[in-house]
């Protein structure tokens, strides 16, 4: 589903009134925690963004310089509402929280990597959706983001990317993610402690 808007309220505008309720009530959980100081709200890839903008981080998105950093993205797809949050795919300690905290709500999950997907307003715990918000400051959001595409044998062409907004990858994917997230976090302090030895 395509909606052509220049602003926020012009694709707030221009849903249902049902879409409009869930997305305008994500979106004031969103802006209630969301760092001002490093990212911003605005129209991106057709949907509403936040973003880490140029005056911030000058280089951009490496996949697309002239974009700024997506950090999350809420939008009306043909047949579900979208959530889409990077964080959750670029920081596999947040996405292992993110889980168990919706474990705990009760409410069904449909989640690919970086995307919750769902039909109405009642199928998601806006709360939690705050909270996991608020967990991120762009400055560490930033910083996992640098390391990632800085990573060495991956130029700036050809690193990897996360799932692309509108085409959100299968919700195995992201159990396997905290599932290794939990397994190196377990090992880690054991390594460091061999290396030490």
């Amino acid at each position: 589903m395509k909606i052509r808007a220049d602003t926020v309220e012009q694709y707030l505008a221009a849903l249902s009134p049902d879409r409009r309720e869930a997305l305008s009530a994500l979106r004031k959980a969103v802006l209630a925690n969301l760092d001002r100081k490093g990212f911003e709200e605005g129209m991106q890839y057709g949907m509403i963004g936040y973003y880490v903008p140029h005056r911030v981080h000058p280089a951009g998105y490496h996949c697309d310089p002239k974009q700024p950093v997506p950090f999350l993205s809420l939008g009306a797809q043909k047949n579900h509402l979208a959530l889409y949050m990077f964080s959750l795919y670029a920081m596999p300690g947040e996405l292992a929280w993110f889980l168990e905290e919706w474990k705990k709500t009760g409410k069904k999950l449909d989640m690919g990597k970086s995307c919750v997907r769902f039909k109405r307003l009642e199928d998601v715990p806006v709360e939690l959706i705050g909270r996991a918000v608020k967990r991120v400051s762009a400055r560490d959001f930033l910083e996992v983001y640098q390391s990632v595409v800085a990573r060495p044998g991956r130029s700036r062409a050809g690193a990897r990317q996360p799932a692309s907004p509108g085409k959100p990858a299968a919700g195995k994917a992201a159990k396997k993610v905290a599932r290794k997230s939990a397994t190196k976090a377990g090992s880690a302090p054991r390594k460091r402690a061999a290396r030490h030895a």
